[in-house]
């Protein structure tokens, strides 16, 4: 039983185990997050923030994300009680900080930091902002369209298809165990943050998911950014069609609102968009506000 799920039974039953002090130490000494192997080496870490997948064989580490300061430090601890490989690579889906703050931890370990270029460009940029050059670890290898490179006996390959969440966003496919890491262009189940400033891009997102389907086959297992069920982070096609679908009436619906007249205010009322279930919580303004915006534009 996880920790967490431990202190909530507990507090619904009452349960008078917890008197027991060590068996309370123990249970608060646990680690704080999950690593979860998933197959042909490839694993994947939660804790705080947006997924992180790590490959490891006997010839070296390959690391895809770095959550918060603090969560890296745990991931490395973890990834050394697995072996003492180098860490060859790490590599940023995309700038946003619950993926690449935590890079800063790796400054020394890592041998090579990779990133699509405009992913680079929008870590750097928002750093420089937010006076925090100092706290970053940047790219040092950088591409365009693609990027391929092996780690024993590992091929990774990174892709572009266009701006979505962001105009950096990778996916990051282990070839011969046939796991792509989404990173944040899959919210499964979960209204998305669409990054308006760093280039987002609501029409644009929808092809990247269709190049998607279109590169990668039904065996292949989706990592995914972000999921409201933190159980559901890992999938398959069907997940990559339900948040295209979403997307596309997401265009529509508020397409059809801003040809009615409805100003940007009325159309953020919107409680769900016409035609989806799959998104469930939170958040929807979050989609509609740039979306608006997008659409406005033209």
């Amino acid at each position: 039983m996880q920790r967490r799920q431990f202190l909530q039974a507990s507090a619904l039953t009452g349960l008078t185990i917890l008197n027991s002090k060590s068996l309370l130490a123990q249970l608060l000494a646990e680690d704080p997050y999950k690593m979860q192997d998933l197959r042909g080496g490839v694993g994947i870490f939660t804790e705080r923030g947006g997924t992180i997948a790590y490959l490891i064989n006997k010839d070296g580490i390959a690391v895809v994300d770095t959550q918060f300061p603090e969560q890296s430090t745990h991931l490395i601890e973890a990834l050394k009680k697995k072996g003492e490989q180098p860490i060859q690579y790490l590599i940023n889906t995309h700038h946003h900080g619950d993926h690449s703050g935590g890079n800063i931890s790796f400054k020394g370990i890592a041998q090579n930091v990779v990133a699509h270029v405009n992913s680079a460009a929008n870590q750097r940029s928002v750093a420089e902002k937010q006076n925090a050059v100092d706290k970053n670890l940047f790219p040092d290898t950088i591409y365009t369209k693609k990027w391929k490179q092996k780690v024993g006996n590992e091929s990774i390959r990174m892709h572009y298809f266009g701006a979505g969440h962001t105009d950096g966003d990778s996916i990051v496919h282990f070839e011969n165990t046939n796991i792509a890491h989404m990173g944040d262009l899959l919210f499964n189940g979960r209204y998305p943050f669409i990054d308006a400033t760093a280039g987002a891009s609501v029409t644009s997102w929808v092809k990247v998911l269709d190049k998607t389907l279109k590169t990668f086959d039904k065996d292949t297992l989706f990592v995914f950014g972000h999921a409201f069920d933190p159980e559901k982070i890992t999938g398959g096609q069907e997940e990559i069609k339900l948040f295209k679908d979403y997307l596309e009436k997401l265009l529509v619906y508020v397409g059809k609102e801003i040809k009615a007249g409805k100003t940007k205010e009325e159309i953020l009322l919107t409680k769900n968009i016409p035609g989806v279930t799959y998104m469930q919580g939170a958040g929807i303004e979050r989609s509609l506000s740039p979306t608006y915006d997008e659409l406005v534009k033209g």
